[in-house]
């Protein structure tokens, strides 16, 4: 299981790969982070145990974009030179392309509270697609704690 997240001192990123709990230094602010147990179906976040998980697929949302766009202004393109063909090749096939990119792509399972990134393991039922209210809620968290500091 690879696991990627920021230093809960610092913010620096870490990156861990890892089967079992273990432990983990922050090389800026010398932190020491101690993983908890890591279980098959990972029931809550092993850096700091939050039991609210979700499943997300583990692609780059710019490369997405940047299909989309690039589609977008082909399609166009060709539509302003009235290549009607071309146009509906450029659309139907990026649109297949995403959908098989979809398929291809694996899942990782991302912690609302402190934003760890599990890659390597199986989702299962418990680990339900992002939901925009239960990340305002850990948002809305972190800014009160961030006002009670300052």
């Amino acid at each position: 299981m690879n696991i990627r997240f920021d230093c809960p001192s610092c913010e620096y990123p870490g990156r861990l790969a890892t089967t079992s709990g273990t432990e983990w230094q922050c090389p800026r602010c010398d932190h020491l982070l101690r993983l908890q147990e890591i279980d098959a179906a990972l029931p809550v976040c092993t850096v700091c145990g939050n039991g609210e998980l979700f499943k997300k697929k583990d692609f780059p949302h710019s490369l997405g974009m940047a299909i989309l766009v690039a589609a977008c202004l082909a399609s166009t393109l060709t539509y302003w030179l009235y290549e009607k063909w071309l146009t509906w090749a450029i659309l139907l096939g990026s649109a297949a392309f995403d959908g098989l990119l979809y398929l291809w792509v694996k899942d990782v399972i991302v912690c609302y509270r402190c934003g760890a990134h599990f890659r390597g393991v199986t989702a299962n039922d418990e680990h339900k697609p992002f939901e925009l209210t239960v990340h305002e809620r850990y948002r809305q968290e972190r800014l009160r704690r961030e006002q009670l500091k300052g």
